[in-house]
């Protein structure tokens, strides 16, 4: 136990009621005496936070915890956490929470600063991420290296701040004696793409090639989706011949790139044929492409294509993921065919997902409309079975359904 309560005992300006310890413990295990290992914490607090909306829980969580950015998992806790707190607006929260956790001891090494420095952006906090780079090495300790370099770069593409990412780009190799490599050139490439100054991209693939660094899928990828974005389609072209100069192999990566492009552009009849282009040279396509389509032609109002792909899919032996359902039965409801969205709904069940409340009330009450009371009221107590939030809500509808 001391070594969980040496790590549990925080200061911190946020808990001015100082709890004792065991509270953060047993927030994750409540019905346990015995500890749980670290992994299963993990765990944990990632399901806790998944439904959790109040911040001072939020931090409770990820404290008791004690999420390392060394852990894959945790690394996903934490974005978590900060992206609920960013929607609940709590932006001095987040800075609080970060600044402590910074100083915690365990946490002392460059990969974890990076990792920070990421959830600076992600928060909307660059101005933190740059303070924390700056100060790594005199107050950390901790040398700085392309790793935190391209974290910083990272940060400010996802903090949209794009002039602060063009003069770190320009300014900090120099400065800090740092040599750019193919993930600088690539988050670079894909900050200028996503503020629409994707012609940035050919005078870095010029520098990328004066300094011998070759690009891969993903440079190309994020300039063809930059170029897509701003329907150039010449330049997308000049990229697809440029990977083919440099000996690289249009994978299904490409295409799948490709694709969900043409598709956010409404453009999924062309998306399609360019499908079934790689479906007649024999390319081997994943569940992702026909996921793409499936979406494209829903936010079209395509329905019938958008369920002949979806058949076409599952007949051709790809398993739908989750989020490809949750598109379909949500769309379907939404253009009021409650009978193919109680189809693809029975699909989903059987693999074993549920889509979310709101889909869910939206397909029972479609099909109490269509005078099909009875599957409804089977919908919800299946729905009922398997999760168990939100009961009282479905005792609610089932009483309002017609008798």
């Amino acid at each position: 136990m001391a070594s969980l309560l040496t790590k549990l005992r925080f200061t911190t300006s946020l808990h001015h009621h100082h709890h004792h310890p065991r509270h953060y413990s047993s927030i994750l295990n409540p019905n346990s005496k015995s500890p749980l290992s670290a992994k299963s914490k993990s765990r944990a607090a990632l399901t806790l936070l998944k439904s959790e909306s109040d911040p001072t829980r939020i931090l409770d969580i990820c404290r008791a915890a004690s999420l390392t950015p060394e852990s894959h998992l945790d690394r996903i806790a934490y974005s978590k956490a900060i992206n609920k707190l960013k929607t609940l607006n709590q932006i001095p929260t987040i800075r609080s929470f970060l600044q402590e956790t910074t100083t915690r001891p365990d946490l002392k090494s460059e990969r974890v600063i990076a990792h920070f420095i990421v959830l600076y952006g992600q928060a909307g906090l660059v101005d933190e991420a740059l303070k924390t780079f700056e100060e790594m090495e005199g107050k950390m300790g901790i040398s700085r290296t392309e790793k935190t370099l391209n974290s910083l770069l990272f940060a400010c593409v996802l903090d949209k701040d794009y002039g602060l990412m063009k003069r770190v780009f320009v300014e900090f190799p120099k400065r800090y004696n740092l040599v750019p490599n193919l993930d600088t050139y690539n988050v670079v490439i894909k900050g200028f793409c996503e503020s629409g100054s994707s012609k940035s991209v050919y005078s870095i693939l010029d520098e990328m090639s004066r300094k011998n660094v070759k690009p891969n899928a993903e440079t190309f990828g994020n300039c063809i989706t930059g170029f897509y974005k701003e329907e150039k389609y010449e330049d997308v072209g000049k990229m697809l011949e440029m990977m083919k100069e440099y000996n690289m192999a249009l994978g299904i990566s490409t295409y799948n790139i490709r694709i969900q492009s043409l598709c956010k552009l409404k453009k999924s009849g062309e998306a399609k044929a360019l499908l079934d282009g790689i479906l007649s040279r024999g390319l081997k396509v994943n569940h992702v492409t026909y996921g793409h389509l499936i979406l494209g032609f829903c936010r079209e109002g395509n329905f019938e294509e958008a369920k002949n792909v979806f058949n076409k899919m599952v007949s051709s032996g790809l398993k739908p993921d989750a989020e490809c359902y949750f598109t379909l039965v949500y769309y379907l409801c939404q253009g009021r065919d409650f009978k193919a969205a109680l189809k693809i709904y029975k699909k989903c069940l059987a693999d074993g997902w549920v889509p979310n409340f709101s889909t869910m009330k939206s397909l029972v009450e479609g099909l109490a409309s269509i005078e099909k009371v009875d599957e409804a009221r089977e919908v919800i107590a299946q729905v009922k079975e398997k999760i168990s939030r939100n009961v009282e809500k479905w005792d609610e509808i089932e009483e309002a359904l017609p008798k």
